[in-house]
């Protein structure tokens, strides 16, 4: 389905522009600083944004930027669907079309081709670039390794003139908009449990994400829940704050672990939407998280942040332009993850695997959480 808005953009004959940004959530977020530039500079371009995930159309409802958004469940449509859905696209002759960082996959660049627009932008990956098809779009920037995420999708502008300054400081902020429903359900919902668990309404509030995405192998970057039960015991008796557990569907075992070794020391965070739960996070006072897409979220709502890091590199992924400590081990074979398809694999022997994760202790993240307090 497309989802039109912002029509007051919409001119006739106008260069049209189509960003893929087929990833999850914490991906798509880290490209708004991209979009809220493209727009200032092409003020009468109609700007389009394709996405597969439910979630992340619900992130771009509301961001000004767009002029209609595009969304199709490839993952669970049949191929022939979703060739049929790319053909309807196709006839709409983007002038302009914009894989997002990181889209390292040869369904991704396919996807481009098929799509046909006369400038096809993307990246030159570091690792498998031939094999996952980039050579199909006609204009590539090199990727680099030194720069965050955010970065990466701002150079890429550069395909068409654009070219700000590429530091942190000088880059907009991640965007992220809230409805007057959302803000309304959010005051509603901290009221009733409020009153429901005796909270104080000026209590110290920490979220906690300890899922992340299932794909890939991705579930190596979790921190144990056990380890997370334990920290909410000890922020509770030491800092008296109050924790909250936030995720979504693919969250729901560590979440379950937790829940049943704190009991009464922490509360769940249950909502059917996505920006539901983002307003809840707002009313928090700091979040501790896994890298994963609320660990973005909690950036893009300006939350201090603890964010706990494996195998991936906090280089590219760190909470962008808010304040966050980083809690890693400084094993020396980490970082190790690169963006490509293949699964996340430890290479140390297996009674090591993934130390990364394990060797972080309780003690490590309570230090980082007292720091940002």
């Amino acid at each position: 389905m497309s989802q039109i808005h912002n029509s007051q953009f919409s001119v006739h004959n106008s260069e049209k522009i189509l960003v893929i940004a087929l990833p999850g959530l914490g991906d798509a977020l880290m490209s708004t600083p991209m979009l809220a530039l493209l727009r200032k500079a092409k003020p009468e371009a109609e700007i389009h944004v394709l996405v597969m995930f439910a979630a992340t159309r619900e992130l771009f409802l509301t961001n000004p930027n767009l002029d209609h958004i595009h969304y199709f469940d490839f993952i669970n449509a049949n191929k022939f669907e979703g060739f049929l859905y790319l053909l309807h696209l196709r006839k709409m002759s983007f002038d302009v079309s914009i894989n997002i960082y990181p889209e390292n996959r040869r369904e991704y660049n396919f996807f481009s081709y098929l799509l046909g627009a006369k400038k096809r932008i993307g990246i030159h990956y570091g690792h498998r670039n031939w094999q996952n098809l980039n050579w199909l779009n006609t204009d590539l920037i090199p990727e680099d390794d030194s720069y965050h995420c955010v970065e990466e999708n701002v150079r890429l502008l550069s395909a068409i003139g654009i070219t700000p300054e590429i530091k942190e400081e000088s880059l907009p902020n991640l965007e992220l908009h809230l409805l007057p429903e959302h803000l309304a359900f959010a005051e509603e919902w901290m009221n009733d449990h409020i009153l429901q668990f005796s909270i104080p309404n000026s209590q110290f509030r920490i979220g906690f994400h300890a899922g992340t995405a299932l794909f890939k192998n991705h579930i190596r970057r979790r921190w144990a829940p056990e380890k997370f039960a334990e920290l909410a015991k000890r922020l509770k008796r030491e800092l008296g704050a109050t924790i909250f557990l936030f995720g979504g569907p693919d969250d729901i075992e560590p979440n379950e672990i937790i829940m049943r070794l704190c009991e009464d020391d922490i509360i769940e965070v249950k909502t059917k939407s996505i920006m539901d739960s983002v307003a809840i996070m707002q009313k928090m006072t700091l979040f501790v998280s896994n890298d994963s897409a609320l660990m973005h979220i909690a950036g893009a709502l300006d939350l201090p942040t603890v964010a706990i890091f494996g195998p991936t590199n906090e280089t590219y992924v760190h909470p962008w332009k808010t304040k966050y400590e980083i809690v890693q081990t400084g094993i020396e074979c980490r970082p190790c993850f690169y963006y490509s398809p293949k699964p996340l694999t430890c290479y140390r022997n297996p009674e090591e695997h993934f130390l990364c994760m394990r060797n972080i202790e309780v003690e490590m993240v309570y230090d980082a959480v007292v720091r940002l307090t």
